[in-house]
């Protein structure tokens, strides 16, 4: 029995994962962990523990002490910032027994920091919009002289659509990058059009193991933010499309000539019809790994596989392999969970007296 232990757990994007583990061949024992105790009441797992956010100094310090208590082989996120805070720790984990299956650190860094992204392709000749940094008010002005009467403009990094917005009024743009403290961490963008394709996709050492592309007809949720982008798709349907599967690829290789693990890349199609690379997801998969899953391509269970140095499973077609014109429609995430709040209090409560510790 493989023990794994998923971060995230309980949030949409970790419940599919795990969901599409349970629904495999593997016999496993899941520990949960995430920062949000009422998240951790929705996860599928068998052990749960309350951990600080990523970006808090001692995540690490309490991770470890999860790691010794559970003794997990594997370790997987599904966010940005677990998933680079896992890669920097990489080392110590290994040294703890404990696997992450990621890309060398330097393919993590340049995903996640996406003005990264965007100059490792420009320069690799892939056609992406024009964009700049946002450090001051003069780089602003200079954003709508020379990107185009409405810009989109964006975080560098994090996920879910953060911080994004097309807008054509300056001062708007201005308060809105004042409101998030976001100079020198927000990037402009030429507007390029509602319509995005993605494609995810499972390496190993460089050599290509499977890839599925899909189009997103529209974000859930849409009508709640300014921007219309939420980063959760509402309905998303299969496609096979030889020109998405070229770009991805290029965009994946112009970072890193080896890829390894998961690799999702978001594009965006341009004026011309052309779809723009925008931002990959490293080390995790889009939130919606159970639509393939249930149309017969467990990319979470092979990727197990991968990590555990296992065979793969035979895959036939390794790119698109699945049907086109299959969509997922986003439901509710789970049914309602009852819980007594002495059991959010008892994951509050264990939490605090670990971060103790370190006061």
């Amino acid at each position: 029995m493989k023990r794994l232990l998923v971060g995230g757990a309980g949030g949409t994007p970790s419940n599919n994962f795990i969901q599409s583990i349970k629904e495999s061949s593997e016999k496993v024992f899941i520990i949960g962990m995430t920062s949000d105790p009422y998240d951790l009441c929705k996860a599928n797992v068998e052990k749960r523990h309350l951990i600080p956010n990523a970006r808090e100094n001692d995540y690490y310090l309490i991770l470890e002490e999860i790691i010794s208590e559970n003794k997990p082989e594997f370790i997987h996120v599904q966010n940005d910032f677990e998933v680079l805070a896992i890669s920097r720790f990489r080392k110590k984990l290994k040294k703890m027994n404990v696997i992450t299956c990621l890309p060398k650190h330097e393919s993590v860094v340049n995903c996640i920091d996406k003005l990264k992204s965007w100059k490792i392709w420009e320069k690799s000749e892939i056609e992406v919009p024009n964009s700049l940094i946002i450090k001051d008010e003069d780089d602003l002005k200079e954003a709508f002289k020379n990107l185009g009467n409405t810009i989109w403009i964006r975080s560098i990094k994090g996920a879910a659509g953060n911080g994004a917005l097309p807008t054509s009024d300056v001062d708007f743009a201005k308060s809105w990058i004042d409101y998030f403290d976001g100079w020198g961490k927000f990037m402009a963008a030429e507007y390029l059009s509602p319509t995005s394709v993605t494609w995810m996709s499972l390496w190993d050492k460089g050599e290509l193991i499977v890839a599925q592309g899909r189009k997103r007809l529209n974000w859930a949720f849409n009508d709640r933010t300014l921007s219309g982008v939420t980063g959760i798709t509402g309905t998303g349907v299969t496609v096979s499309d030889p020109l998405v599967d070229k770009i991805a690829q290029k965009a994946i290789l112009s970072i890193d000539y080896k890829p390894h693990g998961v690799w999702s890349v978001d594009m965006t199609y341009d004026s011309k019809g052309m779809p723009n690379p925008t931002e990959i997801n490293i080390g995790r998969f889009f939130t919606t790994s159970l639509f393939f899953t249930k149309l017969g391509l467990n990319m979470p269970h092979i990727y197990l596989k991968l990590a555990f140095g296992e065979e793969l499973p035979e895959i036939k077609k390794k790119i698109n392999p699945l049907p086109p014109d299959y969509a997922w429609i986003r439901g509710m995430d789970t049914e309602p969970v009852l819980t007594n709040m002495k059991k959010i209090n008892e994951y509050e409560k264990d939490l605090k007296k670990r971060r103790s510790l370190y006061i």
